[in-house]
């Protein structure tokens, strides 16, 4: 099976669905990032903090797997000359949408966030990544090609999944039952029962996957990386029980060395 090819068919079922995470920001939300008031997400809340950005003007900016009309044109309205790469063609329709509506600039390219061919050595001054490497079964290579398109000095910020939320039954979750099902690393396409996969497909939902604390944060430090910050995030209790117990997302800022 070809996952990203499943997955680009599963995120443009869920624009059409009205996921969160596909829903473009308003005009007002972008007349005030051109005032410089502005604030992005990497998780499901808590907003990155500005420290983490240099200044936004003339910032070169790729968001990674961040389609959906959010990120990217508060970016460009900031001032950033911002670039775009998703695996989902009506993700980056929504970003186009915000652009064409309120006069921005946004650069989309159709891809996979495991291959950056497309652009060269050391061009982006920050890779901006929301939650979305669990829709990929390996993070290393994306790691490996982040840290050669960006340039010397430039910022990584990786929005995570908590892996410790995989180990649950995800339809007892929805339910507010926590019923430890799964051992890790999970799949869907190794973990669920085969009528569970054919429900999934019915959905429309894109296939997950989880991965190690080891793989997400020792990862970029084998690309080279050398890790700045991090904070822990949740969805709001009311949305998921887990989120009572602990934090069920992470988000982190590395940085690919100067030239010495």
């Amino acid at each position: 099976m070809d996952i990203a090819e499943y997955n680009r068919k599963a995120w443009d079922s869920q624009v059409e669905a009205g996921n969160c995470w596909t829903i473009p920001v308003s005009s007002e939300v972008i007349a005030a990032a051109r005032e410089g008031n502005w604030k992005v997400v990497l998780t499901p809340q808590k907003p990155v903090p500005n420290t983490w950005f240099p200044k936004m003007n003339g910032l070169k900016i790729l968001g990674l797997a961040s389609g959906g009309g959010q990120q990217a044109p508060i970016f460009a309205a900031a001032g950033a000359h911002v670039t775009v790469i998703d695996n989902s063609t009506r993700q980056l329709e929504q970003d186009q949408y915000v652009a064409q509506r309120d006069g921005l600039e946004i650069k989309s390219v159709l891809g996979d966030m495991r291959d950056l061919s497309c652009f060269r050595a050391d061009t982006f001054d920050v890779v901006f990544n929301p939650c979305s490497v669990s829709f990929i079964p390996s993070v290393q290579t994306m790691f490996d090609e982040v840290f050669r398109v960006l340039r010397p000095g430039g910022l990584l910020m990786c929005g995570f999944v908590n892996p410790v939320r995989f180990i649950f039954d995800e339809d007892q979750l929805k339910i507010g039952v926590l019923a430890v099902r799964h051992k890790l690393p999970y799949s869907d396409q190794t973990h669920l029962s085969q009528a569970e996969l054919e429900q999934l497909r019915a959905d429309g939902e894109p296939f997950v996957f989880s991965h190690s604390l080891e793989d997400l944060i020792a990862g970029q430090l084998k690309s080279g990386f050398v890790l700045r910050d991090m904070f822990e995030d949740s969805s709001p209790p009311s949305e998921e029980t887990l989120s009572r117990f602990l934090p069920t997302c992470l988000a982190t800022l590395a940085q690919k060395p100067p030239t010495q």
